[in-house]
């Protein structure tokens, strides 16, 4: 899509963020346009997933501007005891974008269907009718339909996070954000996880990932992103970053992770 046309999804402005004394976000500026799917990378430590739970307010920042559709989430209070300004606007917020963690976060007393609704039902208040049809058509998507009425503890590691996915897609998001979605998994079962997240790119979805596969990241990536200690060291699209890659640090990233 070109990102002269798209709309900002996503646009973050000089954010920084801290946890005591340490500084994990030194002035972070991104934008993520309709369609995008930006890939963080660096090593462990960069600031990779801070800045993507920054997005939705996971973690609150000490300074900068977080834009989600346009609009600003408004916080308040000196740091470090920064909060969201309107719980309202974070709850709304939140319920347009949809978040896959590491782990899979999935209720565990609940079936398959029962998680992936529980969000359109209580937090968008939608028709119960409607969003079952829905959340059966997102797990039909993410090859898991049959599995509906199964309960977490039945499921492999990487049907469970497959069910994370049909998840956050079933709340409509304007973005889908990606910790590290495969970290948990076997290789075998990573491969599965891999392919759904590809065809939500192919679909044109906006999407932010944290990624340790690099391969992946070529694969998928419209805009690389590469953090070193807490600020963005080289960014551009995957041919500038991979194949004519500037910064000494990255090479040195590349090198190690066995694509230099």
């Amino acid at each position: 899509m070109n990102a002269i046309a798209a709309k900002p999804v996503v646009e973050i402005i000089g954010l920084h963020k801290s946890y005591g004394p340490l500084e994990v976000l030194k002035g972070i500026d991104l934008v993520a346009h309709e369609g995008d799917v930006v890939a963080l990378i660096g090593s462990s430590g960069s600031g990779k997933s801070t800045l993507l739970r920054c997005i939705n307010m996971l973690e609150v920042p000490e300074s900068g501007i977080v834009k989600v559709a346009g609009e600003e989430i408004e916080l308040t209070g000196e740091p470090p005891h920064r909060r969201p300004a309107s719980e309202q606007q974070i709850r709304r917020i939140r319920s347009e974008l949809g978040m896959v963690f590491q782990s899979f976060n999935l209720w565990s007393h609940m079936t398959v269907i029962d998680n992936v609704m529980e969000a359109p039902l209580y937090v968008q208040k939608r028709a119960k009718a409607e969003v079952h049809e829905e959340a059966l058509e997102m797990l039909a998507k993410v090859g898991i339909r049959d599995k509906a009425e199964s309960y977490p503890s039945q499921l492999s590691g990487g049907q469970q996070q497959r069910a994370a996915i049909a998840r956050a897609l079933c709340v409509n998001p304007k973005v889908m954000l990606f910790d590290e979605p495969t970290s948990a998994l076997d290789p075998e079962l990573e491969v599965e996880v891999l392919r759904v997240i590809k065809l939500l790119a192919d679909e044109g979805r906006t999407m932010v990932l944290v990624t340790h596969d690099m391969q992946f990241a070529k694969t998928i990536a419209t805009k690389v992103i590469f953090l070193h200690q807490g600020r963005i060291e080289e960014e551009g699209t995957v041919a500038e970053v991979f194949g004519n890659t500037r910064s000494p640090r990255l090479k040195q990233f590349l090198s190690a992770a066995g694509h230099a």
